[in-house]
């Protein structure tokens, strides 16, 4: 049997407190050579000025065939005008013994939570313990996201919220401040924002950068998730300079960083940069040097991670009776 699973079905068989260590483990195992998975392939499409993308992965276990499938994602900034989401993705789930579809599956949520989950890791693992305070530079579908699955790895006091459309930041607060135990504000620069926080998320679709070096204070940890194109990205040269440097995957980041490409090949530093991938940490290697470190995890979103998703995703929805027979 084929399952056919709605963003409905995925929503029931899929939270956020089962994500995060889920996105640990995977990280760890793609860090150490148990995944397979190229680099993102993607076209520019034109006049419509989006972007697609396939994202192929096989998760090795130690015992049995493991987990397979693709993820097929598209980006579209002018979606949101239409009303539409700007990120839409469907997920092919295989029996990675035989090859055959086990399930297909919608992508979209699986995106979002997952997106946040692996940025909620980089907090747990590379922010300070006593981080409290959080800045979200975007007020849209992943700056919801973001806020919960932080606020499953740190106790927050105090968020506070910028987009560069002051409305859309105060429909955001007004919709979160009715769920969140603590504090949430509405800002109107990103100096505002920041000032003081000891975890700043970015998640806009900017091309030019919104957040410069001179508004960095030590300690802090940025989520750098907005960009995953070389040509874009949210923070300047003299920003990432300053930080003790992160990423999901270095072969993807070489290929799509923004963040990271436009300053090495301005020759502000080299890929030594990058202290290490985030499996690399969680799995006990180089993290925080000191509380004074400005950490940086930039965020480009692994098939790997999509497909350890699915896998959990079809595991629940059969144990569940969820989803339709596509056979």
């Amino acid at each position: 049997m084929t399952l056919l699973l709605t963003e409905a079905d995925v929503a029931a068989c899929l939270d956020m407190r089962s994500l995060i260590p889920l996105m640990r483990d995977t990280l760890a195992r793609f860090s150490r050579g148990a995944c397979r998975q190229p680099v993102r392939t993607a076209i520019h499409v034109r006049p419509a000025e989006g972007f697609y993308g396939v994202m192929p992965a096989h998760i090795q276990d130690d015992d049995g065939p493991g987990a397979l499938g693709l993820k097929s994602v598209s980006f579209y900034p002018g979606n949101d005008r239409a009303g539409l989401p700007t990120h839409l993705a469907t997920i092919l789930y295989l029996d990675a013994a035989t090859g055959a579809l086990l399930a297909m599956m919608d992508g979209r949520l699986i995106t979002e939570m997952r997106t946040a989950a692996v940025s909620a890791v980089s907090v747990d693992l590379l922010a300070r313990p006593d981080a409290r305070t959080l800045a979200l530079l975007g007020s849209g579908v992943q700056a919801g996201s973001h806020l919960e699955a932080i606020g499953l790895v740190r106790d927050l006091a105090h968020v506070r919220v910028w987009s560069r459309q002051p409305d859309h930041a105060l429909r955001f607060v007004h919709r979160a401040g009715q769920r969140l135990a603590c504090p949430i504000s509405a800002v109107t620069s990103v100096a505002d924002a920041v000032r003081g926080a000891d975890i700043v998320v970015t998640v806009t679709s900017a091309t030019e950068p919104i957040l410069g070096a001179a508004l960095l204070e030590p300690g802090m940890h940025l989520a750098v998730v907005g960009s995953s194109h070389p040509r874009m990205r949210e923070l300047d040269s003299d920003a990432v300079a300053r930080c003790r440097v992160f990423v999901d995957s270095r072969d993807a980041a070489r290929v799509e960083a923004g963040d990271l490409v436009i300053p090495v090949h301005e020759g502000r530093f080299g890929w030594d940069h990058v202290v290490a991938e985030l499996g690399e940490v969680a799995a006990g290697g180089a993290g925080r040097a000191s509380d004074r470190d400005i950490t940086l995890f930039k965020s480009l979103g692994l098939a790997v991670e999509d497909v350890a998703s699915a896998r959990l995703v079809y595991e629940r929805a059969t144990a569940r009776g969820a989803g339709t027979d596509w056979s």
